[in-house]
């Protein structure tokens, strides 16, 4: 009886010890968190026949965060004060939300420890062959914006940076080429280990700040609508038109 008492307790013990180590190594994650994050999304379209519709602007443009629980918190805040209707889709999407929403996501992002950087492209002063070759052309304009954001060094250039890309029916461009492209830039230029992911905004909540952001940035340059723009200007620590 007494042996039986004993293994129990020392099962006790060495379950506690456990948890115990488990919970300090949350709280320790918690308060270190070693990884920079990186949100990119894009606004507009790379198709170039401006007569059937294509958009004149193309953007991409990226919210650097040290912690991106913050800007999950943002995107779970204002869905939870959508109207019913609006909450059947699941996620936020500038597109389909009323503007009301979408300046309330805005200024919460505002008020956030995140830095917002975007490259506009004005499609009609884009090189011939550029032009048809879409994915080259996908590829150079982000790692130019990545290349200003390593430059700028709001990163800590020690830890390990998470990029992730929204995937969209769209940007076909986001495959295996796409991520080794970007990996080796900021090995090669920077010495920096990047790591890239293509997630939807359903799977990195993060994802859906970035969709509203570089949608307000869009508005600016295609219809000279600045008023979802100046919410978030201040944020803004790069904003470069290419081609000029």
């Amino acid at each position: 009886m007494a042996k039986l008492f004993s293994s129990k307790w020392r099962l006790k013990r060495i379950d506690y010890a456990a948890f115990n180590s488990i919970f300090l190594f949350e709280l320790h994650s918690c308060y270190t968190d070693e990884m920079s994050y990186i949100f990119l999304d894009e606004s507009g379209d790379l198709g170039f026949r401006f007569d059937k519709g294509s958009s004149r602007h193309f953007l991409i443009t990226i919210v650097f965060a040290k912690q991106k629980r913050p800007l999950e918190k943002v995107a779970k805040k204002v869905h939870v004060s959508l109207r019913k209707k609006y909450k059947k889709v699941g996620v936020l999407h500038t597109y389909h939300d009323e503007p009301a929403t979408r300046k309330r996501l805005l200024k919460l992002t505002e008020q956030q420890a995140c830095s917002i950087l975007a490259i506009v492209l004005d499609k009609k002063k884009v090189y011939t062959n550029l032009s048809t070759e879409k994915s080259v052309l996908y590829n150079y304009v982000t790692n130019i914006l990545l290349d200003r954001l390593f430059t700028r060094k709001p990163i800590p250039l020690m830890q390990p940076i998470h990029l992730i890309a929204a995937r969209r029916e769209t940007n076909k461009f986001l495959n295996t080429n796409f991520k080794y492209y970007l990996q080796q830039q900021a090995k090669r230029n920077h010495g920096l280990k990047l790591q890239v992911a293509i997630a939807t905004p359903s799977q990195e909540k993060a994802l859906q700040i970035v969709d509203f952001v570089s949608w307000a940035i869009f508005r600016r340059y295609e219809h000279g609508d600045r008023s979802y723009y100046k919410l978030i200007q201040s944020k803004i620590i790069e904003e470069k038109s290419l081609f000029e």
